[in-house]
């Protein structure tokens, strides 16, 4: 199995349950979904022309959108160059992946597993992987988030910037019901999302995240 890889980084979690987690990330390259505030559109297509090493991808470039392929075995050893022992996948939308491959031999190499996803697609996971769907509804891709993801989350970490975000994840729920624990994330710290945030979580019981990275600067 070969994985289009964008990048491999160690940084700390800054979203959701795993906030605070030193975490090698993994960024797989391509996405259909097409949501307007992404801060990682450099992933979003797929050229040929684009195409690097493995070993080159980590080494400074002037285009984002360079990838490389990957297949597990090399991906589990350039893991285990780093310290930490939670593993990040994510995109670019990670689940256009069959993720089992990969997320078996790094359980099985002592790593824990989480995949960030959009939820538009069927989730291929080891069992042991930790799933955060942020739903991704109404998107430009017109990409359905799928009953399926809802079900698999461990997750659900909801970007929101206005009133109207609430309610399309509330009318989600309703469709596709969830054990998942709930996270509302306000887009950009902006200060009128991050109230209403605030206030929703309060409401019921949820969580707030707060993308920890971006206040303390890293990736």
């Amino acid at each position: 199995m070969n994985y289009r890889i964008n990048e491999v980084f160690e940084t700390i979690q800054g979203e959701g349950f795993y906030t605070g987690t030193p975490a090698i990330f993994i960024r797989l390259q391509g996405c259909d979904v097409g949501c307007p505030w992404c801060d990682t559109k450099h992933t979003w297509e797929i050229h040929l022309e684009d195409e690097r090493s493995l070993m080159q991808i980590n080494q400074p470039s002037q285009d984002r959108n360079v990838w490389a392929h990957g297949d597990v075995a090399s991906l589990v050893e350039l893991v285990k160059g780093y310290q930490a022992k939670h593993v990040v996948i994510t995109g670019g939308e990670p689940c256009s992946y069959d993720l089992r491959p990969l997320t078996t031999q790094l359980h099985d190499a002592g790593y824990q597993c989480q995949i960030e996803t959009s939820g538009t697609y069927p989730i291929s996971v080891d069992s042991r992987s930790w799933v955060t769907v942020s739903p991704k509804i109404g998107m430009r891709g017109k990409k359905e988030v799928l009953a399926q993801a809802m079900t698999r989350a461990d997750e659900v970490k909801h970007p929101v910037g206005r009133l109207a975000d609430i309610e399309a994840l509330e009318a989600l729920l309703e469709r596709c019901p969830t054990a998942a624990k709930i996270a509302l994330q306000p887009i950009s710290q902006q200060p009128r999302a991050t109230q209403l945030c605030i206030e929703t979580c309060i409401k019921n019981n949820w969580r707030l995240s707060v993308q920890l990275h971006k206040y303390i600067g890293v990736l």
